[in-house]
């Protein structure tokens, strides 16, 4: 079904823009906005499932993460228990 609609200027120019980026039609962007608006919360028994539980990965951050891109490396915690840990002997 076609309709029409008035979107200011500002708001399409943001949505072609997120289109863009995401690799998409602004009529896809569009639909899925609407889907998520209408569609009710997915539940877990009582409790509600958080947007991240049910959030997606970009496509091509998705292959990449798949193909070990982000593997290896210092973890950042390790980097700041250490930084913590000289602080504090040199207090000492």
């Amino acid at each position: 079904m076609k309709t029409t609609i008035d979107i200011p200027e500002a708001l399409y120019k943001r949505a072609k823009i997120r289109a863009v980026e995401t690799g998409r039609t602004l009529k896809d962007l569009v639909l899925t906005s609407l889907e998520k608006e209408l569609d009710p919360p997915a539940k877990v028994g009582e409790a509600e499932v958080s947007y991240w539980a049910n959030r997606k990965l970009r496509p091509d951050y998705e292959a990449a993460l798949k193909a070990g891109a982000f593997s290896g490396g210092t973890d950042s915690t390790v980097i700041i228990s250490e930084d913590r840990s000289s602080r504090e002997d040199a207090l000492l």
